[in-house]
């Protein structure tokens, strides 16, 4: 049996700080053998950037996936060409850069973390069912996480269904606020709705309340501001088996 960390959304300094802070005993903790962080935040102002994604790979994040906002900051091109860095399968194949799938080889076996994007109420990307099909029939390993970067409920359970016992474990992010969700689907595959987010908890998705509070109340532009105060951690931990795939246990993971 081995085990997987899937840390949601991280938000800012504030979040890289705090990964960089809790990580390595949180992996010795609970015995991880595999780290995967959802960066696509992590950088001041929004996207990632070149020194926050070394941030959490200097944390211990072994993998790391993007979404919306992966291609936010110009200077954010050059980190595609990391392996271990992907963005949503589901961008355009041509002029996109990067990829939207990793494969680690852990010696006496491999695990491949795959990037999706929803299309509800998010950019019209390709087909994100579609897409992960085409992508299951060139996996040749029984251990595949996905991270499903998707603003509508509705579509992040749809694919969990249309995923199990197809993968090993079906992960939503995006919405920064945990789901009390988790669960075994088909007692092979692990799911949960969304992982929640790293960074500041008191604050509105991660920036200061005032300001997000005003655009909703007036409907004015107002400038976000990564909120201050006390962070926490929202993910999850697997436990898997990988000669087979079938992951036993889904554990929601809070630590402040």
């Amino acid at each position: 049996m081995k085990n997987i960390l899937f840390i949601g959304d991280v938000v800012g300094k504030a979040g890289c700080d705090f990964i960089s802070a809790k990580l390595p005993a949180l992996k010795r903790l609970y015995g991880i053998d595999i780290t995967v962080v959802n960066g696509e935040n992590s950088a001041q102002g929004n996207g990632i950037t070149k020194y926050s994604a070394e941030s959490l790979l200097n944390a211990g994040a072994d993998v790391i996936t993007t979404g919306n906002h992966a291609f936010k900051r110009r200077e954010a091109l050059e980190i595609y060409e990391s392996s271990n860095i992907i963005r949503p399968a589901n961008f355009p194949e041509g002029g996109c850069p990067g990829k939207g799938i990793c494969v680690l080889d852990m010696g006496t076996y491999s695990i491949a973390v795959i990037n999706l994007m929803g299309t509800v109420s998010l950019e019209p990307l390709d087909n994100p069912f579609s897409v992960i099909d085409n992508i299951l029939e060139t996996i040749d390993t029984p251990n595949i996480f996905v991270d499903l970067h998707a603003e509508a409920t509705s579509e992040k359970k749809a694919m969990g269904y249309f995923l199990e016992k197809r993968v090993s474990g079906v992960f939503g992010t995006h919405t920064h606020v945990q789901t009390s969700d988790e669960c075994i689907l088909s007692e092979h595959t692990a799911y949960i709705t969304d992982l929640g987010m790293t960074g500041p908890e008191r604050s509105c998705l991660g920036v200061e309340i005032k300001p997000a509070v005003d655009r909703l109340r007036f409907r004015v532009p107002t400038r976000f501001k990564e909120a201050d105060g006390s962070c926490f951690l929202c993910g999850v931990v697997v436990e898997f088996d990988e000669k087979t795939g079938k992951s036993h246990k889904i554990s929601r993971l809070i630590v402040r």
